[in-house]
């Protein structure tokens, strides 16, 4: 009788099979974010390579060992038992796949997925695992050869190890020329893409007043889309009175675009002159925003706190990339880091000299890519004697330094989800599920709000859940994830890093979607706006969402 590492099912040594139909079951368990059948068979067809090459793995070491294989009857009995649970435990698994992923979506009011995508998801599954099987193959193929062509000139056990030092180097220089080739087409796009910017869709502003107009220091066209958009969609003084019922000022907002030069510390004073220019300094609030990767800001935090404040506000934002936040993370790392340090210290240096009983207070905002660039902006011994009022960092990502230790040092026995921190003296955590209305201590001078949703893998990827659980993986779980969550080793990982792809594919509330209502609360407890209560935060909530064909709402 054949022993059991010897044995194959359709070409395919039997084993790995097993390793890979429970790799296909587990990636099947609920995670943060509910999968699309495309996402779920992609998930599960990559999820099953991985699981059939840890299977070749681990029979690698048992033949390396020298390891008594069991007599062919005992070695059958063992693989028939091993392949019928994994085949039951994958039944299970894809039986059970819609009940969780429909719990998952009930849980962010989303509808129930359509009941005829498991043969789909099946499919998708199979054809990517063939496909990475067939890779697989072509690799064995060519270490094959090489050690049989080093074999002529070399002892066995030396061919084999230059043969597979051959192929790795191969496979390297590949995948680099390969990377190489993605980096020029995605720099491609974006340079297309800010050709585009440069063609305005909409004609500069009139009011001398505003950024972009025939009086202002920036140029219109090159603000890019993004940055016409901030200017141009904000909330103007009418609006504002109408729901104040007070009269408002116009709210100023200053935008530098990318293309209007080269030099971060240039844009950084170009900002600087045209909130001087706008009378920014005489205003009553003054926010220092980053923004994501493309220069992209979410309207609703601005219109929000806007509008609470009567319109006595002014923003600015400098551009620092035309990437996608993901690229501009990885391709562009300074960029972003260097800008948010050039107008963070520009613009505080010329705050700093102004008589204080008359300056505006000073905030620091962003979101995502934004939060963990304008972090690094804040500069702690530069601020020590004139140190801002606060600072409002939403979706802040995982690597974020000042966020990391905020969450390492939180108070005993708070959850890592929505920690406490020094009794919320000077930093308080949020989410969709509340965190401002805990019983905490009063605030200090410098106050700080980590916006974060439970669902966001952005903010909660633990590059070390590979092999243990992430601390909020053993803790109570927040309402909108999935009691059925499980933390497996090696295939979390791989569910944490898909949910980041799809963070933005659920409902505001939830993953990354971050909209109004939270920004409203954050706003109103930062800047503790003139007469405002809770009502009045419910009360913009809803005349946001009423007005949003007019872009009040978050979008």
């Amino acid at each position: 009788m054949p022993n059991r590492d010897k044995l194959h099912i359709a070409g395919f040594p039997a084993w790995p099979l097993v390793t890979a139909l429970l790799f296909l079951a587990a990636s099947l368990t609920p995670s943060m974010i509910p999968r699309s059948w495309i996402v779920q068979g992609a998930l599960s067809g990559a999820l099953m390579g991985l699981g059939y090459l840890i299977g070749r793995f681990l029979l690698l070491v048992w033949r390396s060992l020298g390891l008594t294989a069991l007599p062919g009857r005992t070695a059958w009995a063992i693989l028939d038992a091993a392949l019928l649970a994994a085949l039951a435990v994958a039944g299970y698994a894809l039986w059970q796949h819609g009940i969780w992923q429909d719990d998952v979506r009930l849980r962010m009011d989303m509808s129930p997925a359509e009941s005829a995508h498991l043969l789909r998801i099946v499919g998708l599954a199979a054809g990517i695992f063939l496909v990475l099987m067939l890779l697989g193959l072509a690799v064995q193929r060519v270490f094959d050869m090489a050690r049989r062509r080093l074999t002529h000139v070399m002892p066995q056990g030396a061919a084999n190890v230059l043969g597979l030092l051959i192929v790795v180097l191969a496979m390297f220089f590949l995948t680099r020329d390969g990377l190489v080739d993605r980096l020029v087409a995605v720099m491609d796009e974006s340079f297309e893409t800010a050709q585009r910017l440069f063609d305005p869709e909409r004609p500069a502003p009139e009011d001398p007043m505003k950024t972009g107009s025939a009086e202002s220091l920036v140029s219109w066209g090159a603000l890019g889309k993004p940055g016409r958009n901030f200017i141009a969609d904000g909330v103007d003084a009418a609006r504002i009175s109408g729901f104040t019922g007070r009269p408002a000022k116009e709210p100023i907002r200053v935008y530098v675009g990318r293309a209007q030069n080269d030099d971060p510390e240039i844009r950084a004073r170009i900002a600087l002159s045209e909130l001087i220019r706008q009378g920014a300094f005489e205003r009553k609030i003054l926010i220092v925003a980053s923004p994501t990767g493309t220069g992209w800001l979410d309207p609703g935090s601005f219109d929000a706190v806007e509008m609470m404040h009567d319109g006595d506000t002014a923003s600015v934002a400098v551009q620092y990339s035309f990437m996608q936040s993901p690229a501009a993370l990885i391709f562009e790392t300074r960029s972003g880091l260097d800008q948010a340090e050039a107008t963070i210290r520009v613009i505080h240096d010329y705050w700093r000299d102004l008589p204080p009983v008359s300056r505006p207070k000073f905030y620091i905002h962003g979101l995502s890519l934004g939060a963990w660039s304008s972090m690094y902006g804040v500069n702690g011994f530069r601020m020590a004697n004139d140190p801002i009022s606060g600072a409002f960092w939403a979706g802040p990502p995982f690597p974020s330094d000042l966020w990391n230790r905020a969450t390492r040092n939180r108070d005993e026995g708070s959850p890592e989800i929505l920690p406490v921190l020094a009794d919320g003296e000077a930093v308080r955590f949020m989410s969709h599920y509340g965190g401002l209305d805990r019983d905490y201590a009063p605030w200090r001078n410098l106050r700080v709000i980590f916006l974060q949703y439970s669902t966001d893998a952005i903010v909660f990827y633990d590059p070390a859940s590979t092999w243990r659980p992430s601390d909020w993986m053993r803790e109570p779980l927040a309402p909108d994830v999935s009691p059925n969550f499980r933390f497996i080793p090696v295939v979390t990982q791989f569910q944490m890093a898909m949910d980041m792809a799809i963070a933005m594919s659920v409902p505001g509330g939830h993953g990354h979607a971050y909209y109004l209502p939270d920004y409203v609360l954050a706003w109103a407890e930062l800047t503790e706006p003139a007469n405002w209560s809770p009502g009045e935060s419910a009360r913009l909530t809803a005349f946001c969402d009423a007005e949003v064909q007019q872009g009040c709402a978050a979008r």
